[in-house]
C-alpha cells in the first residue's frame, strides 16, 4: 500500500470513529446487507455508496472507482439495489448522529403528543448544461428523521405549499415563510393537522378575535427585551374562520441586523427596494400556530420551531455544498434512499465540525467503537 493509499485508509478509519455504536450490525437487521455473497461487510458497503452519496459520482462511476480501488466489484445496477435497500440503515445512523453531535432538539419535540414533520422544498438540476430543473418536496418526521413523504414536481409544476402532502390527525406541520400562506395551512386543518409556520408581513392578513385587521407590527412594537408576545387570531378564508395564535420575539441587535442585510441583498437581487415595515418586521420573529395556548405554551412554540431550524441548517449544507443535485426521479423507495444518504454525509461534516470546535491533543475523539 502506497503512502497516499494509508493516508486515505487512515482517514476512513477516522470519520468511522463518527459512526454510532452498533452500526454495522444495523446494516443487517435493516436490510442493507442481507447477503455477502459480493459486499463482505457493513464498511465495505458503506465506503461504496459514500463514494456515489459524497463525491457526487455517477453510479456507473462509482461501480468503476470500486473495482479500481480493490473495494468491490460490483455494477451500477447491482450498487443502485443496495442503494435502496440501505434507506432505513442511513436513517438510523443520521438519529443516532443527531443526538450526539447537532445537539438534541428541544423538549417541546422530544416529548411532543403529535407526529412533528418539517415540511421543505428544494430545487434540484441535472446533470449536463441541457438538464432540467425539478423541485423535490419532502416531509421530514422530527426526531425520528424518518423521510415521510417525498415528490419531485416538474420545472412548471406547483411551488412549494403544505397542499402537496397527505395530512393524517395528529400531524404537526412545520414550515418556512413561503409555507405561510392560506391554502397550505387551511389543507393541513381540514384534515386533522395544525401547524407552526413562519410568514411573511403581508402574506397572512390575519383578524383579531374580534374580526378587525390585526396589526402585526403594532403589536411587535410592544415587545421589548427579552418579553415574549402571544396574541390570539383568526384567519379568515372566504367564509371559513380558522382560529390561532400569533408567538413572537424580538432578535437581538446582531441577529436583526444580519436579517435587515439579507432582506437588502434579496430585494437588491430582484432589483427592488425593501419597505420600510419589512426591514422594521426584520427585527422580530414571529409564528403562526393553530396550536392552543393549553396545547403547547409560547417558549414551547418557539422552541420547537428552533428545533426546526436546527434540522435545516443541516439541510442547508446538504443544499449548498453536498451536491443534492441529482435525484433518482423514477423510484420512490430510491429516491428517499438517497435522501437518507445525503443527509448521513451531511450529519457526518456537522460532526466533524463539532469535533473541530474541541482541541484533542491525539487529533481525533476517542469513543467506543475505537480499535483498542
Amino acid at each position: 500500500m502506497d503512502a497516499d493509499q494509508l493516508s486515505v485508509s487512515e482517514d476512513y478509519e477516522y470519520l468511522m470513529g463518527f459512526l454510532p455504536k452498533g452500526w454495522q450490525a444495523r446494516a443487517r437487521e435493516l436490510g442493507a446487507l442481507r447477503r455477502c455473497r459480493k459486499v463482505p461487510d457493513a464498511e465495505t458497503l458503506l465506503r461504496v455508496l459514500l463514494i456515489h452519496l459524497a463525491e457526487g459520482c455517477s453510479l456507473r462511476e462509482t461501480a468503476v472507482r470500486a473495482r479500481q480501488g480493490h473495494l468491490i466489484a460490483l455494477s451500477d445496477v447491482a450498487i443502485m439495489e443496495r442503494l435502496k435497500r440501505a434507506g432505513e440503515w442511513f436513517r438510523w445512523m443520521n438519529t443516532e448522529l443527531m443526538k450526539r453531535w447537532v445537539g438534541a432538539p428541544p423538549e417541546a419535540i422530544w416529548g411532543s403528543r403529535w407526529n412533528v414533520r418539517v415540511i421543505d422544498g428544494t430545487r434540484i438540476k441535472e446533470p449536463g448544461p441541457t438538464g432540467s430543473s425539478w423541485c423535490v418536496h419532502y416531509s421530514i418526521g422530527l426526531p425520528s428523521l424518518a423521510c415521510q413523504e417525498l415528490s419531485v414536481s416538474e420545472p412548471d409544476g406547483p411551488g412549494e405549499s403544505f397542499s402537496l402532502f397527505q395530512v393524517n390527525a395528529g400531524d404537526l406541520f412545520l414550515g418556512d415563510r413561503v409555507y405561510g400562506v392560506r391554502p397550505g395551512i387551511f389543507h393541513v386543518c381540514r384534515h386533522g393537522g395544525h401547524v407552526l409556520v413562519r410568514f411573511a408581513l403581508s402574506n397572512l392578513p390575519l383578524l383579531t378575535p374580534q374580526r378587525r385587521p390585526f396589526s402585526l407590527l403594532n403589536h411587535l412594537r410592544t415587545l421589548t427585551g427579552t418579553r415574549r408576545g402571544d396574541w390570539p387570531v383568526l384567519l379568515k378564508d372566504d367564509s371559513v374562520e380558522l382560529p390561532g395564535r400569533v408567538c413572537a420575539v424580538r432578535k437581538s441587535r446582531q441577529a436583526a441586523e444580519r436579517a435587515r442585510q439579507q432582506v437588502i441583498r434579496q430585494a437588491q437581487k430582484h432589483g427592488m427596494t425593501p419597505q420600510p415595515q419589512t426591514l422594521e418586521a426584520a427585527g422580530y420573529f414571529f409564528v403562526f400556530t393553530t396550536l392552543t395556548t393549553d396545547q403547547l405554551a409560547t417558549v414551547p412554540v418557539l422552541g420547537m420551531y428552533g428545533g426546526r431550524w436546527q434540522i435545516e441548517l443541516v439541510f442547508k449544507r446538504l443544499k449548498s455544498i453536498l451536491e443534492f443535485g441529482h435525484l433518482r426521479k423514477a423510484d420512490l423507495q430510491a429516491a428517499k434512499a438517497w435522501l437518507h444518504g445525503k443527509l448521513l454525509v451531511a450529519f457526518l461534516v456537522e460532526s466533524l465540525i463539532r469535533c473541530g470546535e474541541t482541541f484533542f491533543p491525539w487529533g481525533w475523539p476517542l469513543s467506543e467503537t475505537s480499535q483498542t
